[in-house]
């Protein structure tokens, strides 16, 4: 072979392939469709959903309590009487200074509750650390214990309540038989406010069960440990039960503080809804009652409305404030 065959092949060789056919252009892509008119997104109709599902409740907010605040909040600025009302301005809230009936009936409501709530949270307590033993027929213990809660603020027990405390009720038979003279304890000024308490008290189911739930949540590691440091009973319960129970405590004295400020049936129905003898149980919601329905003075009642409830935030706010000092909730430093 030549070296002019050899340059041919060669040439041959490095000569290129026909060139690449183009690439087919990729498709147009295709606007999404527009969404059919009458069917909105999921988002939205998720959203109609849970709004139709909570109409209920915000009905019920408007209509029953927000509205009403509102209404009550203007009529504790007029002289309200009976399809009448003249603005008056912060009348009745300067006529509470001059008020003596509203002071004692400030200070009644006090009593009650600062005597009451703390007797009350302490059998309460008492019974479920018995009950937390363990003790046979424990579901029919806590229902019974837990019945004066349910019955408690009824008209039906407030009746009973004035029967057993009466002139010739059972209290004073039963004193009877150990030769003591009775006195008609709800029909006395130093004895009447004194049964209402003993009610109260006595409706000690609701705090109990919460106080045996909290009681069964603490770890027995804890009390095991204070065995073998050597802590008797009562230092085991002040040492260890008392502290990691103090959630469940302040929980309590929240709810029971706000239900005492709102008591009423009791001494409506004890007193007759005088709030007698001598004023002694006229408790704050009562004289609002008075005034509202009784003297039909529904500015004035409107007043005394919006500072039981000025009362009922003042004292749950010093509860939320001074939690901090005595509440232990375990992830405390």
């Amino acid at each position: 072979m030549t070296d002019n065959d050899v340059a041919v092949v060669r040439a041959k060789r490095r000569s290129p392939g026909p060139p690449p056919e183009p690439a087919p252009p990729a498709p147009a892509q295709r606007p999404d469709p527009a969404p059919r008119k009458g069917r909105g997104t999921i988002k939205s109709r998720e959203r109609w959903a849970a709004l139709s599902f909570m109409s209920p409740w915000i009905i019920g907010l408007l209509a029953i309590t927000i509205g009403p605040m509102v209404a009550s909040f203007y009529l504790s600025f007029t002289d309200y009487s009976l399809g009448y009302g003249e603005w008056v301005g912060g009348e009745n809230y300067a006529r509470m200074l001059d008020d003596p009936r509203l002071a004692n009936a400030v200070k009644v409501t006090a009593v009650y509750t600062f005597v009451s709530v703390p007797l009350q949270l302490a059998a309460a307590l008492l019974l479920a650390i018995v009950l937390d033993r363990g003790l046979r027929g424990m579901a029919f213990y806590r229902s019974v214990f837990y019945l004066p809660s349910l019955l408690g603020g009824s008209v039906a027990i407030a009746i009973m309540w004035r029967q057993i405390f009466g002139t010739e009720g059972l209290v004073n038979q039963l004193l009877a038989l150990l030769g003591i003279e009775g006195v008609g304890w709800v029909s006395h000024p130093d004895y009447a406010l004194g049964t209402l308490i003993i009610l109260h008290v006595w409706t000690f189911g609701s705090p109990m069960i919460i106080f045996l739930a909290g009681l069964r949540q603490i770890p027995t590691m804890y009390y095991e440990a204070a065995k073998v440091d050597g802590a008797g009973p009562m230092r085991r319960f002040w040492s260890v039960t008392i502290p990691l129970l103090t959630p469940i405590i302040f929980f309590n004295l929240v709810l029971q503080i706000i239900n005492s400020f709102q008591s009423f049936t009791q001494a409506f129905i004890i007193s007759s809804g005088q709030g007698g003898p001598a004023d002694s149980t006229m408790f704050l919601t009562l004289y609002l009652y008075d005034q509202g329905f009784t003297q039909f003075d529904m500015g004035y009642a409107s007043a005394i409305a919006w500072l039981l409830l000025a009362i009922i935030a003042i004292f749950t706010a010093l509860n939320f404030l001074m939690s901090k000092f005595w509440v232990f909730y375990g992830d405390n430093d």
